[in-house]
């Protein structure tokens, strides 16, 4: 068993409970699904066992600011109920950092567009 998805006993109001890595981050991305992909994906055995856990609250920022912009986006322009892909692409394009990160990522089910 990796090292970072071991549990730990938790003190929650007088009560002993297992906790997990994602619960003591007071994450909502799994850790342990970070590090099984980050596994897979390099092959490196040699983690820290605290990357799993800062790559995961990482994703996790960006995901709330992707759809934070996104959320205002679509109550700006007033015809979307919910956020669409279009509208994602417009909020990532909108925006010079996140524009810089994603130039190479093309959003599923949006046309490319000049930006």
């Amino acid at each position: 068993m990796p090292r970072s998805t071991e549990n730990s006993l938790c003190r929650d109001s007088g009560c002993s409970h297992l906790c997990s890595l994602t619960s003591r981050a007071e994450l909502i991305f799994t850790v342990s699904l970070v590090e099984q992909h980050l596994r897979e994906l390099s092959r490196a055995w040699s983690l820290s066992n605290k990357v799993p856990i800062f790559l995961a609250a990482i994703l996790e920022s960006l995901t709330c600011r992707l759809l934070e912009i996104s959320g205002n986006e679509a109550q700006h322009i007033r015809t979307q109920r919910c956020i669409t892909p279009e509208l994602l692409d417009l909020a990532v394009y909108s925006n010079m950092e996140l524009s810089d990160m994603f130039q190479f990522i093309t959003i599923s089910q949006v046309a490319p567009a000049h930006h």
